[in-house]
């Protein structure tokens, strides 16, 4: 019995875990123009609405896939899901993440943490359901983590840290790296 209480516990924790990193996620959009979404901010081509794409498309995969479950929906070719075409909007794509949200949601909702998967990209395929939680909580961390970045990149925006005054964060830069020539002509 008190397996099944923790088993319980840490589903509710992971998944609840989960939902919130998702919505941070999507934050990373608000008040962008379109082409700031979409524009490649790093030597690969990272963005924004990819980051959000891509991970639509794993989540569909993994709650999907893995558990003899799929989405039913169309789920991007490998390759193609970290940047979204002229074509899609950026609405199609929020819309779709989150109608993968429902279906991933269904699927945690009606397995056990225990549950048996199978995911035949990966070295050892046979997953249980606490293994793809834990895993799209640490891909969704981490893509977040890189939104983080591109977003300050494009406007100083940094959802996770107080409001404070350009001046400061100008002035903590400076500190920064006074620090860092210090330190490399002292090594």
């Amino acid at each position: 019995m008190l397996g099944l209480v923790i088993d319980d516990f840490a589903k509710e924790y992971l998944h609840s875990d989960l939902r919130e990193i998702r919505e941070a996620m999507l934050r990373k959009l608000d008040g962008l123009s379109e082409y700031d979404v979409r524009r490649p901010l790093t030597s690969t081509g990272t963005n924004l609405l990819g980051l959000v794409k891509h991970l639509a498309a794993w989540e569909a995969r993994y709650f999907g896939e893995v558990f003899d479950r799929p989405f039913p929906g169309v789920v991007p070719e490998r390759g193609t899901d970290l940047w979204a075409t002229e074509a899609e909007s950026r609405e199609e794509i929020i819309s779709y993440y989150r109608r993968v949200w429902e279906h991933s949601d269904a699927t945690i909702a009606a397995l056990a943490l225990d549950s048996p998967g199978r995911v035949p990209w990966w070295p050892r395929p046979d997953v249980m359901l606490f293994n793809i939680l834990v895993h799209m909580l640490t891909e969704t961390s981490r893509h977040a983590g890189h939104a983080d970045i591109l977003r300050e990149h494009l406007d100083g925006s940094v959802d996770l840290a107080p409001a404070k005054d350009p001046a400061f964060w100008e002035s903590r830069r400076a500190e920064i790296d006074r620090a860092a020539k210090a330190a490399s002509e002292r090594l």
